[in-house]
């Protein structure tokens, strides 16, 4: 298998997971902000829809016009990436971050499938901000899985403190 289909496979997986989970918590509790962690699920929703957008797309391909129509990316960039969880609380429906968090992460597996191999291995777009982690393009969509899933973990936490834990189907039936 190379390395193009593992890490279509793994971006795949890990944004799969991150559904399933988020779909179980009600939208009336997304914007509740635990003291024992500071943040909420609707930031962290923002956050991922803003590093997707970054670490898979911007940085791979450059600014995609059909996501920044339907996405406003500079309002969620002040609210979603270095803004404090509590500073999101009511702006925006959890309906429209779940949507939304869909059309980033269509838009990400399809610009990593139309990749060629040797692509993976070079510079990334040039971008106002560099890159905190990834010299390469393989490096980026590399991050955005690791990413990802720590952000999954945060999700599963904040669910289980505001709503109850999430099975993940290993639960034995009684």
């Amino acid at each position: 298998m190379t390395e193009l289909k593992i890490l279509t496979q793994q971006t795949e997986s890990v944004y799969d997971w991150t559904h399933k989970l988020i779909k179980t918590i009600p939208f009336d509790k997304w914007d509740i902000v635990p003291d024992i962690i500071e943040s909420n699920i609707s930031w962290q929703v923002g956050h991922l829809i803003m590093s997707h957008y970054y670490h898979s797309i911007m940085v791979i391909v450059g600014h995609q016009m059909d996501v920044i129509q339907k996405i406003p990316l500079k309002n969620y960039d002040e609210l979603f990436t270095n803004n404090l969880p509590k500073n999101s609380v009511g702006k925006i429906n959890p309906s429209d971050l779940l949507s939304q968090l869909s059309i980033v992460q269509q838009k990400s597996i399809s610009i990593i499938k139309a990749l060629s191999l040797t692509e993976l291995e070079n510079k990334l777009e040039p971008t106002p901000t560099p890159h905190p982690i990834a010299k390469t393009k393989f490096e980026a969509i590399d991050w955005n899985i690791k990413h990802t899933m720590y952000h999954c973990g945060q999700i599963g936490i904040i669910k289980r403190i505001i709503d109850e834990r999430y099975d993940f189907g290993l639960r034995k039936t009684e």
